[in-house]
């Protein structure tokens, strides 16, 4: 029987997360199922940010990359954000953005690999993923990418040739979630190096990289992280790769002795070495305010409110028949649901008229996040409420829902 609104304020009664809703500033009428492209703001940020402007930078100038601590931020963030996906100690540095960490682990891979003559990714992959991987492999002679339809073609391509993998944990497009563990251990039979993009999966889900044995990851630190826009990525590097790992971005930061100022590269012991230049420092004041609040959270409880919240809204737009592209099983659906309309943008646009905050993703993706932190049960049954209207009315074939941004 489907949920009533009644039902599911009972449920935002019981919510062992509710509370975490307050540590957001949330605009008033605004349903907000976007988060899976850009988290709300925390409230502590604009603090934090003030006091590193004001204190830190305006009152102790150069002296802050010792006395405040800047210079140690990217490990340190490293370590905060490691329990999020299942890392040690020692093993992820915030810094650079996704397409710049994933070009770094790109090229040590390959060095690692010698003489093989293949790096294989998802043709429906993140764009960017793909643009990296061809321009890094385009640096090694013999080596190629190799597309592969779906992630489940896996093993038609995968041999004695294929240097490293690259797979998106959770699909931008569907929020399909693949198989970490099983996935990493086919790579690893055939000799090959495991890279995952946790762009999607990080903040929404437990991931286990140590336990799977993934070598190398990358993620995005502004989707369910709640970092702000153009928040620093992360990267992350098996303790046992490490000594050997050469990326080819030898920046000053992953120097052994950077205050040196020697002509000639050595990199620094340890996940040090996948830095680069100077770290984003405001950027790395905010993320510092949103994990601030993970640390009050349990992931396996966010985990657990994503899948009802992102199942409940399944049950209630079933009768609107549109054709859902996401797994209605829980073990293989992410923190999101993606539904086909012919003219999903202009449906989108039509919502978010009436505050109902999700995106597009083209040819024909209406696309809802569910961010466990602030998003509420009622909150769901509501933003369904409004798409069966717009559905309903045809408001969404106003003239004004067609004309798209730069950003679309």
């Amino acid at each position: 029987m489907t949920a009533t609104r009644a039902d599911c304020a009972a449920l935002d009664a019981a919510d062992p997360l509710a509370h975490l809703r307050e540590e957001f500033a949330l605009p008033a009428g605004v349903l907000y199922l976007d988060g899976n492209s850009l988290g709300a703001l925390p409230r502590g940020t604009s603090d934090r940010i003030r006091r590193m402007v004001e204190l830190e930078w305006g009152e102790g100038l150069i002296r802050s990359w010792n006395d405040a601590g800047w210079y140690q931020l990217p490990q340190g963030l490293g370590e905060r954000i490691a329990p999020l996906v299942g890392a040690a100690p020692g093993q992820l540095v915030v810094c650079d953005s996704t397409s710049v960490n994933l070009f770094k682990v790109l090229g040590a891979a390959l060095r690692l690999r010698p003489g093989r003559t293949a790096v294989l990714a998802e043709h429906g992959a993140f764009p960017t993923d793909l643009y990296i991987t061809e321009g890094a492999t385009a640096l090694f002679d013999g080596v190629e990418p190799l597309l592969l339809p779906t992630a489940a073609d896996l093993g038609r391509l995968l041999d004695e040739q294929v240097a490293a993998v690259v797979l998106s944990h959770v699909d931008y497009r569907t929020g399909e979630l693949l198989d970490m563990a099983a996935i990493t251990e086919q790579v690893h039979r055939a000799g090959a190096l495991m890279i995952w993009d946790l762009c999607h999966s990080a903040g929404a889900l437990p991931v286990a990289l140590d336990d799977c044995g993934v070598d190398f990851a990358v993620g995005c630190t502004y989707k369910y992280l709640n970092g702000g826009p153009g928040a620093p990525a992360f990267l992350y590097a098996a303790e046992r790769h490490q000594a050997d790992a050469r990326q080819p971005l030898s920046g000053w930061f992953g120097h052994a002795r950077p205050f040196a100022f020697e002509p000639g590269y050595a990199p620094v012991d340890g996940v040090r070495r996948f830095l680069t230049g100077t770290p984003p420092l405001l950027g790395m004041g905010a993320l510092e305010a949103s994990l601030d609040v993970w640390e009050k959270a349990d992931l396996h409880a966010v985990r657990a409110k994503s899948l009802a919240l992102s199942g409940l809204f399944l049950d209630l737009v079933a009768p609107l028949g549109l054709p859902s592209v996401t797994p209605a099983e829980d073990a293989r659906r992410g923190s999101q649901v993606s539904l086909r309309h012919p003219d999903g943008y202009a449906v989108m646009q039509a919502l978010i008229a009436r505050g109902v905050i999700g995106d597009f993703r083209a040819p024909d993706l209406l696309r809802f996040g569910f961010t466990p932190l602030y998003l509420s049960y009622t909150d769901v049954f509501d933003a369904a409420r409004h798409l069966a209207e717009v559905l309903d009315s045809g408001e969404w074939r106003e003239e004004r829902f067609s004309r798209r941004g730069a950003v679309t």
